[in-house]
């Protein structure tokens, strides 16, 4: 069980856990569960960036669509300014559609390539607000400009654009209806690395500008060190780490975190990081390890690890870590 403060977080989630079900046979009766979440606890301030970082396959994108519910959550609760959105009704859930949004990984695949990039940008505000089609088209103009596209290619599909373009594209969508709360989820992983800066910088902008918070899903640290004012680091459905940005990069704290730093190439020519190499595969999130999860993989383990599960607990500051015998 994960502990939490008192502060006050725009969203938080508390003890919040997502299992599919495996089901076998003819019959197709439920065998197991995969934990892709599991009683997962955090929150994120008002005006923040909140990165969330992690193997592929350790939950991360399962949570960040159970904090909109997009998917639903098989425990805990998911807070938005203080109501559990996973208890809203459906009139609840479609004003806080409006509030809270999602920027996926790949800007081809999230966008319709059969529709102009006009009627995508303009689509959420077609289904949420009662506006004119010159409304709208003002709208998508200025939206367009907001996030550094030519407005005279309004009326292209998405296929004529490049892939930095398209996940603008993406970006002005999800601005559309004015959100305060947004999810990108892997949003510049499949672009190159110098159009990744530039998205990167245009969403901080947009966050200076607009006042907007944000959850940054990514795959490594160095991504969200350019972004991020606090990092939660997740392994196999569990949250092990959660660090302002500085803090963390300067002294890990949890073994994982540390395995993850050393992986991050270094910008000086000539100089090499020590590197932590992980033993063995990452576990099945159908059954995890008992104990610490990370135990079967951590160059560190001792036999407390095997038998008795961490709690994420707070050590110093604004830090907390999930390990018996962090790295102080």
């Amino acid at each position: 069980m994960s502990v939490m403060t008192t502060e006050k977080f725009l969203v938080e989630a508390r003890h919040v856990k997502k299992y599919f079900p495996i089901r076998s046979g003819l019959l197709s009766r439920v065998t197991g569960n995969v934990k892709a979440v599991d009683d997962v606890s955090f929150g994120i301030r008002e005006g923040e960036t909140f990165g969330l970082v992690g193997e592929s396959g350790c939950g991360k994108s399962t949570l960040g669509r159970v904090m909109l519910n997009l998917k639903g959550a098989t425990g805990g609760e998911v807070l938005f300014q203080g109501q559990n959105i996973h208890a809203a009704g459906s009139r609840e859930l479609r004003q806080l559609r409006q509030e809270m949004q999602i920027i996926f990984q790949d800007p081809m695949g999230s966008l319709n390539p059969r529709f102009l990039v006009s009627d995508l940008i303009g689509e959420p505000l077609r289904l949420h607000r009662r506006m004119s089609a010159k409304q709208i088209d003002d709208r998508v103009c200025e939206l367009m400009e907001l996030v550094g596209l030519d407005v005279s290619r309004r009326n292209r599909y998405p296929h004529e654009f490049s892939g930095g373009q398209r996940q603008r594209i993406g970006i002005a969508r999800a601005l559309a209806l004015e959100p305060k709360f947004i999810v990108a989820d892997e949003a510049v992983s499949a672009l190159d690395v110098s159009v990744q800066s530039q998205v990167l910088n245009l969403m901080m902008k947009l966050q200076k500008d607009l006042g907007l918070t944000y959850l940054f899903i990514a795959h490594g640290l160095n991504v969200v060190r350019h972004i991020s004012s606090r990092v939660g680091v997740m392994y196999l459905g569990k949250i092990v780490e959660v660090s302002p940005t500085d803090g963390l990069f300067a002294k890990p704290l949890h073994p994982y975190t540390a395995v993850l730093m050393s992986a991050i190439p270094t910008p000086t020519p000539g100089r090499k990081r020590e590197r932590i190499i992980l033993q063995g595969d990452v576990p099945s999130p159908a059954n995890p390890p008992s104990g610490c999860r990370f135990h079967t993989r951590c160059p560190f383990v001792q036999a407390r690890c095997r038998s008795e599960e961490p709690l994420l607990r707070t050590l110093e500051g604004d830090r907390q870590v999930a390990c018996h015998y962090p790295l102080i």
